[in-house]
């Protein structure tokens, strides 16, 4: 089973939040996940929920602020093995494109 899931931790600044989320990127490579960060949030994969758990909460947890702000969306398809990247492919398969496009 592979779990997939969105992860976005943002301390409540007026500054920018790219120390605070680089430190919360930063702490997932303590698991046993595979991840990608993008503009607004990042991708994490593990085999096991309890792993991708521990992971967000160390992400949320390496965070410095008054008040943390944490979005966790988690697609748990317990009937199949494939990861993220395939569901980026079978939309581009689905367009004839790819599913990405420069200004």
């Amino acid at each position: 089973m592979t779990v997939v899931a969105f992860l976005s931790v943002a301390p409540a600044t007026d500054g920018s939040m790219s120390g605070e989320v680089a430190k919360a990127v930063a702490a997932l490579d303590a698991f046993d996940v595979s991840y990608e960060t993008t503009p607004m949030g990042t991708t994490i994969e593990a085999d096991d929920i309890g792993e991708l758990f521990a992971a967000a909460q160390a992400a949320h947890e390496a965070v410095d602020g008054d008040r943390v702000s944490t979005f966790l969306k988690i697609d748990d398809k317990r009937t199949s093995d494939e990861p993220a990247a395939s569901k980026v492919e079978s939309v581009e398969r689905e367009l004839g494109q790819d599913a990405r496009k420069e200004r």
